[in-house]
C-alpha cells in the first residue's frame, strides 16, 4: 500500500490526498513528528519538507513530483489533459497555486492567527481546558505582530500576501463563472492543487481531516466570509463532496520516527 509521510495541516499534503482520492488509491498516512521526525524522513527521502510518497522502493518528495509519479505509475482516471494546450495550462495553474496561493495562503493564516482569538483558538483540541483556551486567546495581538515581523511576517508582508490572495480568489470567480472546473469538464491537477492549497484560507466542513471540530467550515476573517469569494468556496466544497473521501475515524497509523528504510 502506499505511504504518505505528511503533516495532517499542511496544504500540500492535502493537494496529495486529492490526488489519491480521485485516483482510487488506498494509501496510509503517517503523520511526521517535527524535528525528530523530520530527521528520520530526510535519512529515507534526503530532505526534510513533507509531503513524501513511499510506493514500494520508490520514494517520492514534493507535491508536484508526487503527482507527476501517480499520473504515470496509476494513470487511470487521469489528471493532466492529452491536448498540448490544455495540458500546458494545467501545469501553469497547478504551478501557479503552489507558488501563489500556496506560498501565500499560509501567511494570510498567520496574519488571521495575530489577530483573530476566535481563529487562534480554533485550532486547540477540545481537550484542551476553557481556562487555558482563554489565556491562549488573550495574549494581546500587539505581541503576536511582534513575533510575526521578527521572522518576517510583520504587518506589510501580511497586508501584501493578502492582497494578492485576494486578486487570486477573484480570478478564480471569473475562471468558474460558466464552466465546472478549470480546465476542462472535468478536473484536473489544476483543480485539485487550488483546492488544497486553499486550505488555510478557509478549511473544508465535514470529516475529511482530523483536526479540532470548531476549525472545520472556519476560515481567516476578511476572506472566508467575504461574499465576494463565496462561488470560489461553494466550487471547493463541491470537490470535496464529490472526490475526497471523508476519514473513518482516525487514519493516521504512525510516525516516521520509527521508519524502516529499505
Amino acid at each position: 500500500m502506499l505511504e504518505l509521510y505528511q503533516f495532517e495541516l499542511s496544504h500540500y499534503a492535502e493537494k496529495v490526498r486529492f490526488i489519491l482520492d480521485y485516483k482510487g488509491l488506498a494509501y496510509r498516512k503517517f503523520e511526521v513528528t517535527p524535528g525528530i521526525g523530520q530527521i528520520d524522513l530526510y535519512r529515507m527521502s534526503g530532505q526534510r519538507q513533507v509531503p513524501v510518497l513511499k510506493d514500494g522502493s520508490v520514494i517520492i518528495a514534493d507535491s508536484t513530483a508526487i503527482a507527476d509519479y501517480l499520473e504515470r505509475q496509476y494513470p487511470d482516471r487521469p489528471l493532466i489533459p492529452t491536448d498540448p494546450k490544455l495540458r500546458g495550462l494545467t501545469l501553469l495553474i497547478e504551478q501557479w497555486a503552489d507558488e501563489s496561493i500556496g506560498l501565500n495562503a499560509r501567511k494570510v493564516m498567520i496574519g488571521a492567527l495575530n489577530q483573530s482569538q476566535s481563529f487562534r483558538t480554533a485550532f486547540l483540541p477540545s481537550s484542551v481546558p476553557d481556562v487555558v483556551k482563554n489565556l491562549i486567546g488573550a495574549v494581546p495581538n500587539e505581541l503576536l505582530g511582534v513575533l510575526g515581523q521578527g521572522i518576517g511576517l510583520g504587518t506589510d508582508a501580511i497586508k501584501t500576501a493578502t492582497d494578492a490572495v485576494k486578486r487570486d480568489l477573484a480570478s478564480l470567480c471569473f475562471l468558474l463563472y460558466d464552466q465546472p472546473y478549470l480546465v476542462t469538464d472535468h478536473p484536473t491537477l489544476a483543480d485539485f492543487a487550488v483546492a488544497g492549497l486553499s486550505m488555510y484560507l478557509k478549511f473544508p466542513g465535514g470529516n475529511y481531516l482530523e483536526i479540532p471540530e470548531a476549525l472545520k467550515d472556519k476560515g481567516v476573517p476578511g476572506i472566508a466570509d467575504v461574499g465576494l469569494f463565496e462561488p470560489f468556496f461553494s466550487w471547493r466544497d463541491r470537490l470535496y463532496a464529490d472526490y475526497r473521501k471523508p476519514l473513518l475515524g482516525s487514519s493516521s497509523t504512525g510516525s516516521p520516527n520509527t521508519i524502516d528504510i529499505d
